[in-house]
């Protein structure tokens, strides 16, 4: 994809007079010389991957460290028992997000959204809005060409990695991605959508990648869940008409400022953060003594 802003896929969604997933669609067509039936398809395959990944979650597996699993069963359950504080469809994004998160950790089949470390944010909002909802296929794959959208002008602008600008590249790109989806399949315009995208990224900015003993475990998996409540609070503000005061485009290029002024420490090695707490240590010295 070639689009270097959120400002220009909307200008060029207008100047084709087209919605903001299939100005992502025809420039996807262009960029990679595919017809349209062709990348249709290959966004399907994403989609039906995730319905995949999502309905072969194993509360029974444990990761190799033995650090992650089962959460995800734990929270399925205490939603089936009708008492939570978010409510029902809120529960279950939660459920989602912890169970591809672990899914994951368990080296199952996942769909990098943007990265796996995220992997759970997407999925979680999407399984549960398309199986409640009852809408039809073709909805869903059009709001994930809107999240890629975000996702490449993010990964231009700035970055996906958290390597190279800590968790908010991670979580918070996927956060955003999956705001600006929501935002479409309630029936945003192209407006609505950049502004959920960049709320929910403000919300994330500084989130450092602090990973125990140098896993996608402790706290990537939780991070997922938190991701994904942000993304369904920052489509509804969205689609209330509340608007980021600073432009989408400039809230991405302020990850990138924070990204760069991370010090090493918070950016994936795993030396600094949660990582470098007493249990952190402790875990990872258990780690190295059972190889």
């Amino acid at each position: 994809m070639a689009f270097g802003s959120l400002k220009v896929i909307l200008e060029t969604a207008e100047q084709k007079k087209v919605p903001f997933w299939e100005a992502v669609l025809l420039d996807d067509m262009n960029e990679r010389n595919v017809k349209r039936e062709e990348s249709l398809k290959q966004m399907e395959r994403l989609w039906h991957a995730m319905l995949e990944a999502a309905a072969a979650y194993d509360g029974k597996l444990r990761s190799n460290s033995g650090l992650v699993g089962g959460d995800g069963q734990k929270m399925e359950e205490y939603v089936k028992r009708g008492d939570t504080l978010c409510g029902p469809f809120v529960g279950k994004v939660l459920t989602g997000a912890l169970q591809m998160g672990e899914s994951n950790a368990c080296m199952k089949r996942i769909v990098a959204a943007p990265t796996a470390g995220s992997c759970g944010v997407l999925p979680a909002v999407l399984v549960p809005y398309f199986q409640e909802r009852g809408i039809q296929e073709q909805r869903i794959l059009e709001a994930l060409y809107t999240a890629a959208g975000i996702g490449q002008v993010i990964a231009l602008r700035a970055s996906i990695s958290g390597a190279a600008g800590g968790c908010q590249a991670e979580i918070g790109s996927a956060s955003a991605m999956a705001a600006g989806a929501l935002v479409q399949l309630q029936g945003g315009d192209s407006e609505q959508i950049i502004h959920g995208a960049a709320i929910a990224l403000k919300n994330l900015l500084g989130l450092v990648c602090d990973p125990v003993a140098g896993l996608v475990e402790i706290p990537c998996v939780k991070r997922n869940a938190a991701g994904a409540v942000i993304a369904l609070s920052a489509a509804d503000l969205a689609l209330a008409g509340i608007r980021s005061r600073i432009s989408p485009d400039q809230v991405i290029d302020a990850m990138k400022e924070v990204g760069d002024r991370m010090d090493e420490s918070l950016r994936e090695t795993g030396r600094g953060g949660l990582a470098a707490t007493e249990d952190g240590r402790e875990f990872a010295a258990r780690l190295r003594q059972s190889v």
